[in-house]
């Protein structure tokens, strides 16, 4: 299709007619790059402590470094995209993510690698509420638009299930490997975005004294829990403590009182809010905790090759691939309080059974044991996505959503930092693996308790999106696994 001019929606300048399946392309690599990136890394972290030196706190900041910024800058990304475009947002996103990545991969030093992190997971929250606006966009026919929304969440599922895998596979030449893969995928996706058009832009303001003040209380938080573990209660755990409680409450302060909030404190009024962001959040430090306390078991006690410890997450990532789409049947049929309170419960028993396993199980039995964590995710997560977004009104569906993600993604920083300090302070390893497995089934359970007193919402009880249309998403609990979300934030309207 040749590439036209046409009026914008608001008519004040020519907007070029680009290809939708461009946009579809582009948005899908770096939907699939930025899942990657989130699960890739954990089995080649003992291959970067022995090339690069470092101890447990340095491996759980190259981890955390990306979560966190992710986390952090969610909140406000959507912002940004409404502001200067989706197309651009996208592309700024995504060359800061390839350059990050390129740095990665060269790092000589840990605190390099670290930094290089923190970029990336910058870029990666700028591209990722982007990615769907670009859809948006790019198709204006509810149907097609349906199927291209499935094919993008098919890429974040495809990356979920070869994350743990391909780092192996990579290690086996060098873990800075795993970082350069990104370049020509970002290159092609580059590629694509070139042949979509323009987005429109609207002059939205940004919360600045928000977005300041939530990732300082983010880092200082996750800071706090990663030196505890490595130092204990020492003065500078306390002022991180002490910063974080002030940030939170000048970012209270500043929601309230501000005349755009990134997160209108009425919205933390709502139960369903509440209980879904913490089954999130949940979800996230139950999972992620247990690919990174396994990623660094099974090759530092077990002395299994970088390969054989991503080959033992393959059945459980290829599971939640293949059970994310039944959960929406599941939520037509049953509601969705029933699978989102059962998918916990359920990642919960598979933990604890996991933490009770004897130290001479079998790896393929662990890997088997893995499998209720695997299933009860995927079950979970996309109607809780569904009911939380229906639960409010539709222009409030990309700020809501902005929370849910950014509560994911600190729960999986939060995980790694306390995770961490266990299996470095408990002797033998495997009493501190089994610790964080009890401790993470606390969570994914007590979680589970509460979606119990979730009630499902009037529009759609179901699990099944709103109609789509300017402010809402296309159908149903599209959410792939595990650092995506359909909506992720302010979503640009075509």
């Amino acid at each position: 299709m040749p590439l036209t001019a046409s009026r914008s929606a608001e008519g004040t300048a020519p907007v070029r007619q680009g290809h939708p399946a461009a946009a579809l392309g582009a948005a899908l690599l770096g939907f699939f790059v930025i899942t990657l990136d989130a699960l890739v890394v954990n089995v080649a972290l003992p291959a970067i402590r022995t090339d690069l030196g470092g101890g447990m706190t340095g491996l759980q900041w190259v981890l955390d470094g990306y979560t966190l910024m992710l986390a952090a800058l969610l909140l406000s990304a959507g912002s940004l995209s409404d502001r200067i475009g989706a197309r651009r947002a996208f592309g700024l996103g995504l060359a800061v993510f390839v350059a990050a990545s390129m740095a990665c991969g060269l790092a000589p030093t840990p605190p390099v690698l670290i930094v290089a992190r923190l970029v990336q997971g910058a870029g990666a929250a700028a591209m990722m509420p982007t990615s769907l606006a670009l859809i948006r966009e790019a198709y204006t026919d509810p149907v097609r638009r349906a199927r291209a929304v499935a094919l993008w969440a098919v890429g974040g599922a495809v990356a979920s299930a070869a994350g743990p895998v391909a780092g192996g596979a990579a290690s086996l030449i060098s873990w800075r490997v795993i970082f350069f893969i990104n370049l020509p995928v970002g290159l092609v996706a580059l590629l694509l975005l070139a042949r979509t058009a323009r987005s429109p832009r609207r002059p939205v303001p940004i919360d600045t004294t928000g977005q300041v003040t939530a990732v300082i209380a983010m880092g200082a938080l996750t800071f706090a829990a990663i030196e505890a573990g490595e130092g204990g209660l020492t003065p500078l755990v306390w002022g991180a403590v002490l910063l974080t409680l002030v940030a939170v409450a000048v970012f209270v302060r500043a929601q309230a009182r501000g005349r755009r909030p990134m997160v209108p404190l009425e919205l933390l009024r709502r139960s369903t809010v509440v209980i879904s962001c913490a089954a999130g959040f949940a979800f996230m430090a139950a999972f992620y905790g247990m690919v990174f306390l396994f990623s660094l078991y099974l090759q530092q006690e077990r002395g299994l090759s970088p390969l054989a410890t991503g080959a033992a997450f393959v059945p459980m990532t290829a599971l939640s691939a293949f059970i994310n789409p039944l959960s929406a049947r599941a939520a037509e049929r049953l509601g969705p309080r029933v699978p989102i309170a059962s998918g916990l419960v359920l990642m919960a028993a598979g933990l604890i059974a996991l933490a009770a396993a004897p130290a001479s199980t079998p790896t393929w039995a662990l890997a088997l044991l893995m499998l209720p964590v695997g299933m009860g995710g995927p079950l979970a997560m996309p109607p809780a996505t569904a009911l939380l977004v229906n639960s409010v009104p539709a222009h409030q569906t990309g700020t809501v959503s902005g929370v849910f993600n950014t509560s994911r993604q600190l729960g999986g920083a939060l995980a790694v930092a306390v995770f961490g300090a266990l299996i470095a302070h408990q002797a033998p390893m495997l009493a501190g693996v089994r610790t964080g497995l009890l401790l993470a089934a606390a969570i994914a359970g007590s979680a589970g308790i509460a979606a119990c007193f979730l009630r499902s919402h009037p529009q759609d009880a179901s699990g099944t999106a709103a109609e789509p249309g300017p402010a809402t998403s296309p159908r149903k609990g599209f959410l792939p696994h595990p650092a995506q979300a359909p909506r992720t934030a302010k979503e640009t309207s075509p």
